[in-house]
């Protein structure tokens, strides 16, 4: 997987560094069931509120379930879908808004949402190229996977490897190979009080 170069104000570590999220999946390359699992085992000691670990995942894996992959497929947008169809695993991650004590769970999105980040940081480490996707329709993902009330749909993450730099069509190379861009650490970063911006130097 080619690298992005990024600006950074001190080192960070390189998994953090490289993980960055591509379309250019390789339709011809699996994954082997025991990198799933590795996705999962990340994914699942992730921290959370008490240890409640709200995240719930549907892994819909091409190879070994194609009409569970085809229906996570068709809750993407348009645009999603048309390159998302080159990955050989959807995942569709959701968060329980209840506690054990059946009562709102304030921080379950949050929750979720760092045990998405490890399971993209350990794909980093195994090679492979994590695309996290808003761009769904929650009510047909609701429907199509018998999902309760209570857990709400967040994101389908495909997973994949990534086409070999020759292979990438030419209309998905300016997106590919786009700079990686963020604020400023000052814009979302605050020293003591809001508005305050942290000094790097």
């Amino acid at each position: 997987m080619f690298n992005k170069k990024i600006d950074i104000n001190a080192p960070i570590h390189e998994l953090i560094a490289t993980r960055w999220s591509g379309r250019a999946y390789d339709p011809s390359k699996l994954i082997e069931r025991k990198e799933v699992i590795s996705l999962l085992e990340a994914a699942r000691w992730a921290p959370s509120c008490f240890g409640y670990q709200p995240w719930r995942y549907i892994i819909c894996d091409k190879a070994l379930n194609g009409a569970c992959w085809t229906k996570l497929l068709e809750c993407l947008s348009e645009g999603n879908q048309s390159w998302a169809k080159n990955a050989p695993l959807l995942l569709l991650a959701t968060a329980d808004l209840k506690n054990s004590n059946n009562d709102l769970n304030k921080w379950s999105e949050y929750d979720t949402g760092a045990a998405s980040q490890n399971l993209s940081i350990q794909a980093t480490a195994l090679g492979l190229m994590v695309h996290q996707m808003g761009g769904f329709d929650v009510d047909k993902s609701r429907n199509n996977f018998k999902i309760p009330n209570r857990y709400m749909p967040m994101a389908i993450i495909s997973v994949g490897y990534q086409l070999p730099e020759d292979k990438i069509p030419e209309e998905m190379k300016e997106r590919e190979y786009s700079h990686r861009v963020r604020n400023s650490i000052s814009e979302n970063f605050f020293e003591g009080e809001w508005e305050n911006p942290i000094q790097v130097s």
